[in-house]
């Protein structure tokens, strides 16, 4: 039975959509604010996040940029009053994994949870391929090509960022809100260093870089041939 964590300070809301996802056979836990959600998220492990961003004290898109940055891969679904593109695609470079507008029909919300926790285990396994790459978070390995190489913390959170990220355009700032710690003083420059780190680690001489620069939108870990 899959396990939701369900937080949003409508509690009358929160009632009604626990009514819905039980008679989908999913144990669901409330909580009504953001503080409490990341209280939660620090000690239970869970197979879905739905999360409200207009929370008191600390909203949802705080909880979630919080709970990335600290390596929570859990796929999260944002319920939200606001529709505009904009604000969907802060939600989606936060770490978003889908974006519900209120008010919404509990079988749409009962659908696009059945689709994330259809996701294959590999998205939140501890050991990661991806071309030459092979990356063992419990071992705190990486290889390539067969052969092991030795990187620095902030350089394994990266790559593991991206290989849990296959294929997706991040900007310096989505990276920097995901990798990196909500309280750290790190700049878009750190962010920019890293990456250059990485690359002479990982890439292979007379291949092309796995992590590719697309001009004026961010970064994607891609394999070209």
């Amino acid at each position: 039975m899959p396990k939701i964590l369900l937080s949003d300070d409508d509690v009358q809301l929160c009632t009604i959509i626990k009514g819905w996802l039980l008679l989908d056979n999913h144990n669901v836990e409330m909580v009504h604010n953001g503080v409490e959600a990341l209280e939660r998220l620090k000690i239970s492990e869970y197979d879905l996040i739905v999360l409200d961003l207009g929370m008191p004290g600390m909203n949802g898109m705080e909880v979630l940029s919080s709970f990335r940055a600290h390596g929570g891969v859990t796929p999260v679904l944002l319920l939200t009053g606001q529709d505009s593109i904009q604000d969907k695609e802060k939600g989606f470079d936060a770490g978003a994994d889908d974006y519900l507008t209120k008010p919404f029909h509990g079988k749409e919300l009962a659908a696009r949870i059945r689709a994330l926790l259809r996701r294959p285990p590999a998205y939140t396994g501890t050991v990661l391929t991806f071309a030459n790459l092979v990356l063992d978070r419990n071992a705190y390995a990486v290889v390539v090509e067969g052969q092991k190489i030795s990187l620095l913390p902030k350089e394994f959170d990266l790559l593991e960022f991206f290989m849990r990220n296959p294929n997706r355009v991040f900007a310096p700032e989505a990276i920097l809100n995901r990798v990196w710690a909500a309280d750290s003083e790190a700049t878009i420059d750190a962010v920019t260093t890293c990456i250059k780190r990485l690359r002479k680690k990982i890439d292979v001489d007379g291949k092309p870089s796995l992590i590719n620069t697309i001009r004026g939108a961010g970064y994607k870990l891609e394999f070209l041939e």
